[in-house]
């Protein structure tokens, strides 16, 4: 069975749950020029979209950051570091991407399903 939480598009959801994976991508709700803020915000949307989709972060198996400036990966490392389970990390890729609009890191997760 598939689990789909909505998103605010009808046609994408904000998360997917098969079994016992979780898929979610996140970004920023608010476009702050600071990468440091914005990974905070996609981070804190990342949480709820973990929970609605029966997970959390201490069940992360994999994380791909997107960011448009692989220069100032160093701002996104230290929100990174606040937030992540320091028991559970899980395996992360940091890419630098060209994002659209005012998005400065977009993070997509897969997770195990409690």
């Amino acid at each position: 069975m598939i689990t789909r939480v909505p998103g605010k598009v009808p046609t994408r959801s904000r998360a997917v749950a098969t079994d016992d994976l979780v898929f979610t991508v996140s970004v920023s709700p608010d476009k702050t020029p600071s990468l440091y803020e914005q990974t905070r915000r996609a981070l804190a949307q990342l949480d709820q979209n973990l929970v609605d989709a029966g997970s959390d972060k201490s069940l992360l198996l994999s994380a791909t950051v997107y960011i448009t400036d692989i220069k100032r990966k160093d701002e996104m490392n230290r929100a990174w570091d606040e937030w992540v389970d320091r028991e559970n990390p899980p395996q992360r890729a940091c890419i630098g991407a060209a994002l659209e609009g005012d998005d400065l890191i977009e993070i997509v997760v897969t997770a195990l399903r409690k």
